[in-house]
């Protein structure tokens, strides 16, 4: 008897003074789920494809000034070098997700596959800044897609009270990718060329093709036929949630870095954005309801609260994959190769921490101890980022990055878990495609929140010295300069604007951090034992019903 019929609902919530020897003794009374062969097969391969996806979001952290160098550009190509990525990555996924509930997991995620290679293909051979963004810009749309159906697909397969347990296998991937990614990017700058970021790609793309064809295979629980699936799919909806969430951070993204935020080429954007999104949320509530972006996925406080903290997640984690080798290679005059290595005690950490918050998620059944202990380590490791100056020795370094990694890795597992958990049991896919949305998008708006706090930081700083602002716009570049600059003077005041520009940066990852901290306190309790609802089954459906 398949024991996925054994767990039972008892309610979407349950009073917030509920306690976790409840859950203990309602763990010991259900019977373990356990994948089957089916299960295994498609966990692993999922796996290993969000490997490839994780590898190629952290190899260019320690790449991009040498890419700018070698491509002639400045600050501002470098800053969309990685924007056009996350841009795209961010704004597909919710899309990606709903057209694969009628068109299916495995067709998307092939895909999303041919999207992310196509992208490699035009990053490879790229000679401009131009072309090199239309191709991250593509490979943001696969990478996008292979995220959250990563996150759909186990949804569909795994009970959610066993999800943490079994979900650590991908982010034990991501956690890898994340952590040889900045290292290897350096060894190329070092001993090659930047386009082996790309070209290391290629046999991870063809292995993903044969993983995803010949193994990540789901049964669909009704059959439509191709008339059905186009007329279900919310088409409008998708191009207006498109429309409206591109221009929109296009907009955030300038403000700041290209234009100032008062002006036209800034605001304009961000009101259309803004009303473009508006209109779709008019449309999703009174037009085409529950059809691209369930509205009920924000049916309470604890929903809200879950979503936010899982954008802010976002952003830190990617502000400070940015920010922390920019320091390393500019403060410490770090090569590409060491830098990637100076995040070690981050990255090392995380997938620990990960691990360790699934573990006892799983058996204890609750998660709201994770999040609250993971936003305040989060928070506290941020604060220690704050000691970074041109002085700083690395051992203090160390310590701040590893309780900044023990905290990522709680954070991560645990609002996955609990956005889950809070979600009713029809929104569990969309929801869980949510949570991977919201963490995207915390990504660029990282990064254009903190270029600009960084520039205009910078900026002043070097005011003060006597010296051109012109330095803080051009900042990833003079990296070079400054390492063949002989006057030291100089020297010691630009490092000196540099590290007053950090500062900046690691205090408003501080205060974001608290912000998510202070808000999870208020989310509420809800059960872990769910029911397993889902239109796909990796088993044959005589089987899941038995």
């Amino acid at each position: 008897m398949d024991s996925t019929n054994e767990l039972k609902a008892p309610s979407e919530t349950v009073s917030s003074s509920a306690t976790t020897l409840m859950d203990i003794e309602k763990a010991s009374t259900t019977e373990e789920w356990k994948p089957q062969k089916t299960e295994w097969i498609i966990m692993i391969s999922l796996s290993i494809i969000s490997l490839m996806v994780a590898l190629d979001a952290t190899i260019l952290v320690t790449v991009l000034p040498q890419i700018t160098q070698s491509l002639n550009g400045n600050a501002i190509d470098a800053f969309w070098t990685g924007t056009s990525y996350l841009l795209s990555n961010a704004v597909f996924q919710p899309v990606i997700a709903s057209i694969s509930e009628f068109f299916g997991r495995q067709q998307l995620l092939i895909l999303s596959l041919i999207f992310f290679t196509a992208g490699t293909i035009v990053c490879a051979v790229a000679n401009n800044f131009t072309v090199m963004l239309v191709g991250r810009s593509i490979q943001g749309i696969g990478g996008g897609g292979i995220l959250t159906l990563s996150q759909v697909i186990f949804c569909d397969i795994v009970p959610l009270r066993y999800r943490p347990k079994y979900f650590a296998i991908v982010q034990g991937s991501w956690a890898i990718g994340s952590i040889v990614g900045p290292v290897i990017g350096g060894a190329f700058v070092a001993n090659t060329t930047w386009r082996w970021c790309f070209y290391i790609n290629f046999p991870f793309c063809a292995l993903g093709f044969v993983l995803a064809i010949f193994f990540v295979r789901l049964n669909a629980v009704a059959k439509l036929t191709l008339a059905q699936k186009l007329r279900q799919t919310d088409w409008i909806g998708a191009l207006l949630f498109l429309g409206g969430t591109t221009v929109f951070l296009i907009g955030l993204s300038w403000g700041g870095v290209q234009y100032a935020w008062n002006s036209v080429q800034t605001l304009g954007p961000l009101i259309l954005g803004l009303a473009g999104v508006a209109v779709f949320v008019g449309w999703q509530l009174w037009i085409r309801p529950q059809s691209l972006l369930p509205m009920s996925l924000f049916y309470c406080p604890s929903a809200i609260i879950s979503f936010y903290c899982a954008l802010v997640n976002g952003l830190l984690i990617f502000s400070a994959l940015y920010y922390l080798p920019f320091y390393f290679m500019s403060i410490r005059a770090s090569s590409p190769t060491r830098a990637g290595i100076e995040l070690f005690p981050a990255l090392f950490l995380l997938l620990p921490g990960s691990v360790v918050v699934a573990t006892l998620t799983t058996r204890l059944g609750a998660f709201r101890w994770a999040i609250w202990s993971g936003w305040l380590m989060t928070t506290l490791g941020a604060g220690l980022l704050l000691l970074l100056d041109v002085n700083t020795k690395y051992y203090i370094i160390a310590i701040a990055l590893g309780v900044l990694g023990i905290g990522f890795g709680e954070v991560i597992t645990s609002m996955n878990t609990a956005i889950q958990a809070i979600s009713k049991v029809k929104d569990a896919s969309m929801a869980a495609c949510m949570y991977a949305f919201m963490r995207s998008l915390g990504a660029p708006l990282g990064v254009a929140i903190c270029g600009t706090i960084f520039q205009n930081a910078m900026s002043s700083r070097l005011t003060s010295h006597g010296l051109p602002e012109s330095i803080a716009h051009d900042s990833e570049r003079y990296i070079y300069v400054l390492r063949t600059m002989e006057d030291e003077v100089k020297k010691a005041a630009i490092l000196d604007s540099y590290s007053h520009g950090f500062r900046a940066v690691f205090v408003f990852l501080t205060c974001i951090s608290a912000s998510a901290f202070a808000a999870s306190l208020f989310v509420k309790h809800f059960s872990m034992d769910k029911e397993l609802q889902s239109k796909f089954t990796a088993r044959p459906q005589s089987a899941s019903k038995k």
